[in-house]
């Protein structure tokens, strides 16, 4: 969809061309054919030398608007009007090109902006509000009615519903919530009513940062558009001090003829505009953004979307990256590591060796009145085990919570049971001392146990008064894509792959083994990443780069040392999020390798452009300074050379995963 002020363009260029026409065809009979061909010129570029003369009172002398100018006014002079007229149609046309091609690759980003909340329907004395939502507070309640945006982060109270978040994740699939859980701004509500608890105020949203990050991206440029910037200032004054120099020299010092040299010194400045280079890189830079932008991916600048160009090492935090920072029930390991109960007569006296349900079952007696993360997860295995059995409060007699060891719970049997009432007094036949902790609690009742697990979680040993019955592996679970991201990031040569925890050694090197990569370093407080990162800095080429993938507030540090900062932003900490280079809004880390993808496709398109550019202008510059090429072939060596470069730099823009 074109602009007001594109659409005045074409109509100004349509009624040149009509006018450029009507000259060709009425040459030679003056005045008819110059008027023709002065309205032409005026319809299509009356602003050029206004610019270029603002421009100069500014201190900008040597810009694209100068050039066309003197080259136009320098064609006019010598009589070639046609020719002027036709290079300043043909300039206007790219001009109008380029902006057109720099507003759809500014869309996929601007389209962000269409996550910013008009209003928020605010609760107070009992009635409804609309209000700014900058004017909510943190615990107020808020109404989402179906089709709206979330305004602020919050927690549904009341309600259930489906939220888009494409804007957000780049992801299709509406997500579903209900009560208890958290949402956050920028999501649009798809069908039921939700009634949210505000938890942050807006400048502190998921939104307000997202918007931050995109409005601050263009500040922060890449080496090549750095290069280019300073490439013009250099090159723009140089070639019109050579066009000077045709244009004078020949005349002066062997007698040829000044309309000759003029001619070829105006050709020579048509060819020698930097639009193709000036134009092309950013809009290459500015589309990477934006398809990174529509893969949930967000890039604080083009200078990190460039360094993603070149990594060789990437470095991952363990909890919350390549885990879920969920608690899981691993394994259950009995005496004999059975699966079933049964009686083992000749091993244990006659007494039955538990099999995996009934362990899970005492284990969740033991870990019934606590909400740590880890009892909730041996909670969660026994409901999800199936044996058709319900936990039931009233057996549990008493509860001694040992500090640092783990639990103590006198269980009554099920017979001692009647009617919600225990029957049998403590200490009775019918009444079992579970004890659910670590090892030390297990040495602390004299009870022998036998190593159990890989090392890959948290043990905690089960017994009945002095008799030992298993263990309960629990484990921090891998994400689900991280197997692939690591693959992609191989497959797109990355060097080495490293994981960093605080988690003890032997934890962090078992899922380092079980995922394949190359070095694990565990045990390290946030002081140590950040050394560690630095160690690998000093490894790594120099004309590498390497990332380093967080998502808490201990990694902040780290984030802002490493060469590109990668934060996990869905889950990420506030700290972090604002600490990194790169936020990814979904939390997949399968979306760095989409991020490496689209970075080096990127860095393909603008090295393209500029040998292409300079290559091209550089042989009709040569061309036209020996007479071998007319001012046609200058427009082409400007306006079609630019076309094409910013051709080139659009398919930065269609990217899709799985293809560089």
């Amino acid at each position: 969809m074109m602009t007001k002020k594109q659409k005045k363009m074409v109509a100004r260029l349509g009624i040149s061309a009509v006018c450029l026409i009507g000259g060709i065809v009425a040459e030679g009979s003056h005045p008819v054919d110059w008027a023709l061909f002065l309205a032409s010129y005026l319809a299509a570029g009356y602003d050029i030398p206004l610019k270029a003369l603002r421009n100069i009172r500014n201190g900008q002398v040597f810009d694209e608007n100068f050039l066309m100018t003197v080259a136009t006014f320098g064609a006019i002079g010598v009589g070639e009007l046609e020719e002027a007229v036709a290079v300043m149609l043909f300039y206007q046309v790219g001009e109008l090109f380029n902006d057109y091609a720099v507003n759809r690759s500014r869309k996929s980003i601007t389209n962000l902006m269409d996550i910013n909340p008009d209003f928020a329907n605010v609760i107070r004395d009992g009635r409804e509000e609309q209000v700014e939502p900058d004017e909510v507070e943190i615990g107020e309640i808020i109404v989402i009615k179906p089709g709206e945006k979330v305004p602020l982060d919050g927690v549904v109270v009341k309600g259930r519903s489906s939220l888009d978040t494409k804007a957000l994740t780049g992801e299709s699939v509406p997500v579903e919530v209900t009560e208890g859980e958290s949402i956050v701004s920028g999501s649009i509500n798809l069908n039921g009513l939700l009634e949210v608890q505000v938890t942050k105020l807006f400048d502190d949203s998921t939104v307000a940062k997202i918007l931050e990050l995109v409005e601050n991206a263009s500040s922060r440029k890449a080496k090549a558009e750095n290069f280019i910037t300073r490439f013009a200032r250099v090159y723009t004054p140089v070639v019109v001090g050579l066009a000077l120099a045709l244009a004078v020299i020949p005349p002066v010092v062997f007698g040829q003829a000044w309309s000759v040299w003029v001619y070829r010194a105006c050709s020579f400045l048509v060819v020698s505009c930097p639009c193709a280079l000036v134009i092309s890189v950013p809009l290459s830079f500015f589309g990477g953004l934006g398809a990174a932008s529509k893969n949930g991916i967000l890039m604080k600048g083009s200078n990190y979307l460039e360094a993603m160009g070149n990594l060789d090492t990437v470095v991952f935090d363990k909890t919350g990256t390549l885990t879920t920072g969920k608690f899981q029930v691993t394994a259950v390991l009995g005496t004999c590591e059975d699966q079933k109960s049964r009686v083992d007569n000749e091993g244990d006296g006659g007494r039955k060796i538990l099999g995996r349900g009934e362990l899970l079952e005492l284990a969740a007696y033991g870990e019934y009145h606590s909400n740590h993360p880890i009892a909730l997860s041996v909670k969660e295995a026994f409901e999800k085990e199936g044996t058709g059995r319900i936990l039931d409060g009233e057996r549990i007699l008493s509860v001694e919570e040992i500090a640092g060891h783990g639990m103590h719970v006198r269980l009554a049997d099920e017979t001692a049971v009647e009617g919600g009432k225990v029957t049998v007094a403590q200490g009775a036949d019918q009444v079992r001392d579970i004890y659910i902790g670590n090892e030390k609690l297990m040495n602390r009742q004299g009870i022998q146990v036998p190593q159990m697990g890989d090392g890959a979680g948290t043990v905690l040993y089960l017994a009945d008064g002095g008799r030992f019955l298993g263990s309960i592996i629990i484990s921090d679970t891998v994400r689900s894509d991280v197997p692939d991201a690591l693959r992609g990031l191989r497959a797109q040569g990355v060097r080495s792959l490293v994981m960093l925890t605080g988690d003890k050694e032997a934890v962090g090197k078992a899922v380092g083994e079980r995922l394949g990569l190359d070095k694990v370093f565990g045990g390290l407080l946030p002081g140590d990443k950040v050394q560690k990162v630095e160690e690998l800095l000093r490894e790594k080429p120099s004309d590498k780069t390497l990332a380093f993938v967080g998502d808490g507030i201990n990694d902040a540090p780290v984030l802002a040392r490493a060469d590109v900062g990668i934060a996990m932003g869905g889950i990420g900490s506030d700290a972090a999020v604002e600490a990194a280079d790169v936020v990814i809004m979904n939390d997949e880390p399968s979306k760095i390798v989409d991020g490496i993808g689209i970075a080096r496709k990127t860095v393909g398109i603008v090295r393209q452009n500029i040998v292409f550019a300079i290559g091209v202008k550089v042989l009709v510059l040569a061309l036209v300074a020996c007479g071998m090429a007319s001012m046609w072939a200058a427009v082409f060596g400007d306006v079609g050379v630019s076309v094409l470069a910013i051709l080139n730099a659009i398919r930065a823009l269609n990217y899709r995963s799985g293809n560089a």
